[in-house]
């Protein structure tokens, strides 16, 4: 007689502890950005972001539409460097006032510094896209040849090219060769 089959045990199921996922650790400053960051209000800030790309060949990073169309953060990638921007607009919460264009200022009380492998070059490109030329290219007793032009939107962008090591001894002595300061 055949013996009854005994009913087959079923695996046992192991219980398992949830995998843990390894946060990423946030970076305090972020890789993509330098220590400091210049931000300027410009308006209007799309026609802005165009005209820095034909002038110094900036590409287009993150852009944040804001009210009534207008643009509250762009970053522009200009080199190795970002620079952020925003249209100029009425203050936010904890803000203590509207930032203002230059033009609307009256005044412009800043500047960016832009090294370039070619002034000349960089200079034209800036005045052909439509920046007014402050101070064509020059070499400086510092050691750069170094130009200026302003944007349309009221910005000074010095820029240069590094040409000679000049040792403080040397800058001084070129500086006092130069002659009394106008006025």
């Amino acid at each position: 007689m055949a013996t009854p089959k005994k009913p087959a045990k079923k695996a046992a199921k192991k219980k398992t502890a949830p995998k843990k996922t390894a946060k990423k650790k946030v970076e305090a400053v972020p890789a993509r950005y330098g220590s400091v960051s210049p931000h300027l209000i410009v308006s209007p800030c799309a026609e802005a972001l165009d005209f820095y790309g034909r002038a110094f060949g900036a590409k287009k990073g993150l852009v944040m539409a804001g009210p009534g169309g207008l643009i509250m953060h762009a970053e522009l990638k200009i080199g190795d460097s970002i620079v952020m921007f925003s249209d100029e607009m009425p203050p936010m919460p904890g803000q203590p006032a509207t930032r203002k264009t230059p033009k609307n200022a009256g005044a412009t009380t800043g500047g960016l510094m832009v090294y370039l492998k070619d002034v000349d070059a960089g200079f034209k490109k800036a005045v052909d896209a439509g920046a007014k030329g402050a101070m064509p290219p020059t070499d400086m007793f510092w050691g750069d040849r170094y130009a200026q032009v302003e944007d349309p939107f009221g910005h000074v962008w010095a820029l240069a090219t590094h040409i000679a090591d000049v040792t403080p001894k040397q800058m001084a002595k070129a500086m006092g060769s130069m002659g009394p300061p106008p006025g």
